[in-house]
């Protein structure tokens, strides 16, 4: 069971080996250090879950550190005496491994070999006061991924998961640092939202508030410039469910980034603080109202995923059309309205198409084709939604329980052509084709943050591996986007 959960941050400066005088500077982060390291003393857990932003980080998978010691110095910060070695709780790590293998979850040992991967100072440092008063623990570690903060939260449930299996008292540390841009001295700079940040941050830790930590969008992340909210999240999941009594003790930016440390001692069941069962269920309530506006297009290519994620069956366009036009509120968002029409746009007609699955705001999957490569459109759209969902080489594939959570649009593609030169683009109205030999980039219309005709060819370059300073062709093309 999960016994105490700590939020600290991993300044090294704070070290007397690093900071020869300047850790007293941050004095009262120091003292709040020890406050917490003599409380998990008294809770005496077998097992410290260790987050970290420094430990392996992949975009979409969780990396559970694997071994049976670790070893790690403070070399990097030129205090090589200051060493450690810490044994894994490998019983832990399997037992969270297969949790995370039996949900369909990406987290796990895979990547790295224990020999490459030495102490990080996210873990180091909290090690470094702890083992001050209590060593009779194995470590756990964790690294942060660049999925959603729902994700992060379910990577703690699943944290504490495993603990509850093992009979483990185990104690969950969330290293990270607040906003490093505090101040306009600092290394990093100023920036206005890094004190909004840290102030947020701190009353919502504070009070244990861990539901609103999902309300914190990705704006003010960036431009604070913090990188420990996620840890913190993976650490409110491993409370999930569960009453805290938290206490904040500390918070200091005298460098120019923002340190806080605070407490959480479990109270007792709560089942009003299933904080991500609570947010999907209103996402979902959200997402079927949704869903009954969207045409006939999109939910083909709804079924078609639907269909093979959750009972691995390939539906056929002619067999489903006539059930989703009777289902269907909407025909075609683009204003059609004849089910003739388009019955036999989807039927009858070719064209490529590209399917777009989103997930808690962020792109989970995009799979198109240029030109036709089936008999009608909605095979089309059939074929590349499973794509999207199983075959992007950029995400693992959909899991079963994302299925209800995911958004769609659809963008069928006119036949595209030959243009002399970028004058003839507008970002807006039309895709980009680059092509060189071989090798092609493509990039949709209108999309968010691609502001330029020069972005636009830029990163449609990039995605096909081709070098700008060679010469290309270039291709246009329109959409029809449907929702």
């Amino acid at each position: 069971m999960i016994v105490g959960g700590f939020m600290v941050p991993h300044p090294p400066i704070m070290l007397p080996e690093v900071g020869h005088g300047e850790e007293k500077k941050i004095q009262a982060t120091t003292d709040a250090y020890m406050e917490a390291a003599k409380e998990i003393a008294e809770l005496a857990p077998e097992t410290i879950v260790v987050s970290s932003p420094h430990s392996i980080l992949y975009a979409d998978y969780f990396h559970i550190s694997p071994g049976a010691v670790a070893k790690g110095d403070m070399g990097g910060f030129r205090a090589p005496q200051v060493r450690f070695t810490v044994g894994y709780d490998e019983d832990f790590t399997e037992r969270l491994s297969a949790i995370a293998n039996i949900e369909d979850f990406p987290a796990g040992t895979l990547g790295q070999r224990p020999q490459d991967v030495p102490l990080d100072h996210g873990t180091m440092i909290p090690l470094y006061y702890i083992r001050k008063l209590y060593s009779n623990f194995k470590l756990v570690r964790i690294g942060l991924s660049g999925l959603s903060l729902e994700e992060h939260y379910k990577m703690g449930m699943l944290i504490k998961e495993a603990a509850e299996a093992l009979g483990r008292r185990t104690v969950y540390v969330a290293s990270g640092d607040l906003a490093h841009k505090m101040k306009e001295d600092g290394p990093y700079g100023f920036a206005s939202e890094a004190p909004i940040y840290d102030e947020r941050i701190m009353r919502v830790m504070g009070k244990g508030r861990f539901d609103e930590l999902f309300d914190f969008d990705e704006h003010l992340l960036n431009c604070a410039a913090e990188c420990g909210h996620r840890s913190f999240v993976m650490m409110a999941g491993a409370f999930d469910g569960v009453s805290v009594k938290a206490k904040a003790l500390s918070h200091e930016a005298t460098f120019g980034v923002g340190y806080g440390v605070c407490t959480f001692r479990p109270t007792g069941e709560d089942a009003g603080r299933k904080f991500l069962k609570l947010r999907q269920g209103k996402k979902k309530e959200s997402l079927m109202n949704k869903k009954s506006s969207e045409d006939i297009w999109v939910r083909m290519a709804r079924a078609s995923l639907e269909s093979y994620v959750l009972k691995h069956e390939k539906i056929r366009a002619s067999e489903e059309l006539p059930k989703l036009i009777k289902e269907a509120g909407v025909l075609d968002s683009t204003g059609a309205s004849d089910e003739k029409t388009v019955t036999d746009a989807i039927l009858k007609q070719k064209a490529g198409a590209f399917v777009s699955l989103h997930l808690n705001g962020r792109l989970r999957g995009c799979i198109g084709t240029i030109v036709p490569t089936t008999k009608c459109v909605g095979e089309e759209l059939i074929q590349n939604a499973i794509s999207a969902a199983t075959a992007d080489h950029r995400f693992f594939p959909v899991r079963k329980d994302e299925v209800p959570l995911l958004e769609y649009s659809v963008d069928v593609l006119s036949e595209p052509e030959p243009i002399a030169d970028s004058s003839f683009l507008d970002v807006k109205r039309y895709g980009v084709i680059v092509r060189q030999g071989r090798k092609q980039g493509l990039l949709l219309p209108d999309l968010d943050g691609v502001d330029t005709v020069e972005d636009q060819i830029a990163i449609s370059a990039q995605k096909g591996g081709i070098d700008l300073g060679e010469p290309v062709e270039l291709y246009r093309f329109e959409v029809i986007r449907h929702h």
